[in-house]
């Protein structure tokens, strides 16, 4: 089995490949950043434990990671509590894509394994769209070349703004009113986040399709991604275990 971890700025998922198939997934919060690597190793041992898999069932792990300070906790726990070295995306590693930015670099972690699996799963030239903590959009072409990025402030950033800097505006769960017209406070915050989030998504693809003279697929991931994905025509595939296809087919290159 392959263990597949994606570290993001909200949180940590998980996935266990048995083979080809993804037969477990799992979320932990980024929050605690103070978390030791014995506590990552029983959250994990956990984990596992609840679908029935033994530590000694894992044969390989996989990380992704954009938040620095945790990969030292969470590496040793690995070597810990799994017997075993991790592999790291990061420089140096085979991905199958090329990278022409300013600075390779500084392009995250999670971004270059999604361009990965979109590419080898759907082909290029492809639009990648990440909905998380900010929402990307990342173009490789059809050659493969990770050539322009656009990075955006994510769903649930822009509806902490209203709430966190408006005194009277209440935390609202993040979902579509059944209509724009909206009747009272928090289906307006709705209408507003949702629909005006489904505009600036649709005028971005437009215009780096524009630019980029290219009519490319697109194709969306991240967790608030279904709601957008859901609501326009621009959006050809969503496939929420994006990260987790490109981590497994980073492993294999390098393995």
């Amino acid at each position: 089995m392959l263990l597949v971890i994606d570290v993001g700025n909200t949180n940590i998922t998980i996935g266990i490949y048995d083979g080809d198939d993804l037969c477990a997934s799992f979320r932990l919060s980024t929050k605690d950043r103070t978390r030791t690597s014995d506590e990552f190793g029983i959250d994990l041992y956990n984990l596992l434990s609840a679908k029935s898999i033994k530590p000694t069932d894992i044969k390989a792990t996989i990380i992704s990671s954009v938040v620095p300070n945790l990969m030292h906790s969470l590496t040793n726990a690995i070597r810990k509590y799994l017997n075993m070295e991790p592999l790291i995306v990061g420089p140096g590693i085979k991905t199958g894509i090329s990278i022409h930015v300013d600075d390779p670099r500084s392009l995250g972690a999670d971004r270059i394994v999604d361009a990965i699996a979109a590419y080898t799963i759907y082909g290029g030239p492809v639009l990648i769209l990440d909905f998380g903590t900010a929402t990307t959009f990342d173009f490789v072409n059809k050659n493969g070349v990770f050539e322009c990025a656009v990075t955006a402030p994510g769903i649930e950033i822009c509806a902490e703004a209203m709430w966190s800097k408006a005194a009277q505006l209440p935390k609202i769960e993040i979902k579509k009113p059944s209509s724009i017209l909206a009747k009272n406070t928090v289906t307006s915050m709705q209408a507003g986040v949702v629909y005006g989030y489904i505009g600036c998504v649709e005028y971005i693809i437009q215009t780096m399709k524009k630019e980029l003279r290219c009519n490319c697929k697109v194709v969306a991931t991240g967790g608030l991604g279904r709601i957008i994905a859901n609501e326009t025509k621009m959006i050809d595939e969503y496939d929420p275990d994006l990260t987790f296809k490109g981590m497994k087919i980073v492993y294999e290159k390098n393995s």
